[in-house]
């Protein structure tokens, strides 16, 4: 199966395929996995409406992500986040340098939340 674009049909598939956790042995293991991407979109939702960034938090999520997911978990963000909500992730992504390496793409080209980049630089 071709993951050109990720959708609803194929986003179960996507993200099956590029699950690398030895330590998991049931499917309960893979949700609870998946699941953090959810716990980020809610922290990143909190943030955009009273400004609180819970930066350890989003953090550590997003490590146990790049952990279990690789390269693929910047996709499986990006399909499931708003877009008023990519700014946000595209700092913690620039801050741990886990932006992908495609030429030109929309990815390169977005823009950083500033507020939140200055937050991550300061821990």
């Amino acid at each position: 199966m071709r993951f050109d674009e990720l959708n609803e049909s194929n986003y179960l598939l996507f993200a099956i395929k590029f699950y690398d956790n030895p330590q998991a042995v049931t499917k309960d293991d893979f949700e609870d996995d998946l699941k953090r991407v959810k716990y980020i979109k809610r922290l990143l939702r909190g943030y955009k409406k009273s400004g609180e960034l819970k930066v350890h938090l989003i953090l550590n999520h997003l490590t146990v992500l790049f952990n279990v997911f690789n390269d693929a978990a910047v996709p499986l963000l990006f399909y499931n986040l708003e877009e008023e909500l990519w700014p946000c992730i595209m700092s913690f992504l620039v801050f741990l340098n886990r932006l992908p390496e495609y030429p030109k793409t929309k990815i390169n080209e977005m823009e950083v939340d500033f507020n939140c980049l200055e937050k991550l630089r300061s821990i």
